[in-house]
């Protein structure tokens, strides 16, 4: 692609008074490594106005509902950026950005790496459904399977409705089976130190969906971030129609860091080029062409398909 904690107060007779973070110091940290993680950008710099403006002087105790104003104020600069609140956190803040933590397949095994669902519909079209982007070095194996038993559909439903993101090797991965064999830039992914690019994947002859195979990909609401990336990119190719709702518009990269022991913090860290439109979906979310409720989706894949096999 895609996170805290207080602890009881104890009399004082047994333990030492613990700290309390307010608001304003929640604020001054997240201000700090805005300036620090992201590359520079307008939107970062209105972005910390804002907050220094709407949370100046805030000198009560961080809440959850601190928090979830925080992100509201947050969400028209970078729609990714989210607080997680536990009143029962513990931990020092960070100092350093900690990175993502290494794939627990004893995590991601169980659930089949998130494809929740494989199935043929009427007329001959194959829904393969994935709620998340786990490591591909874990997914793979579940997402070939998926794609197996695709052979033979009449199309494709690629159902994202609920994918909340993950890996950008699997995006890439999994673009790569619907653009075809041969590696094609995907993005270009900028942080403040460097641009990292990805492309599909060389495949084996024969490995990808026919050319000639529809696509159709599932969005709502809840589709976010890589789950997004992914829909986006197949739409600036002309490889599948979007069916559903518009999506939140995610395209930052983020990275977890602790602000208090109450509130960690999924923070902008780089953002995210299409490399044939040259932007992204930011804050606009992606637009399916065909719009309708999330719970009709499949129905109006199912109608869209022929129109587009016939192209």
């Amino acid at each position: 692609m895609a996170t805290i904690k207080t602890t009881p107060i104890i009399a004082a007779s047994t333990a030492p008074a613990l700290e309390v973070t307010t608001v304003t110091e929640v604020i001054t940290r997240l201000a700090a490594w805005l300036r620090r993680l992201p590359p520079p950008q307008e939107r970062i710099d209105r972005l910390l106005a804002e907050l220094e403006e709407r949370f100046a002087g805030r000198t009560e105790r961080i809440t959850e509902d601190a928090c979830a104003e925080i992100e509201r104020v947050a969400w028209p600069y970078s729609r990714h950026l989210l607080l997680q609140y536990d009143r029962d956190g513990v931990g020092k803040p960070d100092e350093e950005d900690p990175g993502w933590p290494e794939p627990d397949p004893e995590e991601i095994l169980p659930r089949a790496a998130q494809v929740r669902q494989v199935s043929r519909l009427d007329g001959g079209a194959c829904l393969i459904r994935i709620d998340g982007f786990e490591s591909l070095s874990i997914a793979q194996p579940y997402l070939d399977a998926a794609f197996a038993l695709a052979r033979g559909a009449t199309g494709i439903v690629l159902d994202l409705r609920s994918n909340a993101g993950g890996y950008p090797e699997t995006v890439a991965y999994l673009a790569g089976r619907l653009l075809g064999d041969k590696a094609v830039p995907l993005s270009e992914v900028t942080y403040r130190d460097r641009r990292r690019q990805w492309w599909t994947p060389d495949l084996p002859a024969g490995t990808a969906v026919p050319a000639g195979m529809p696509v159709a990909v599932l969005v709502s609401g809840r589709t976010f971030s890589s789950g997004e990336a992914l829909a986006y990119h197949l739409q600036a190719r002309g490889r599948a129609a979007i069916v559903g709702e518009r999506t939140p518009g995610a395209a930052d990269h983020v990275t977890d860091i602790r602000l208090a022991a109450t509130v960690t913090g999924e923070l902008p860290c780089g953002y995210c080029t299409d490399s044939v439109t040259g932007t992204n979906w930011e804050g606009r979310g992606v637009a399916p062409q065909v719009d309708c409720a999330a719970d009709d989706a499949i129905d109006a894949a199912l109608a869209h398909l022929p129109v587009l096999k016939r192209r």
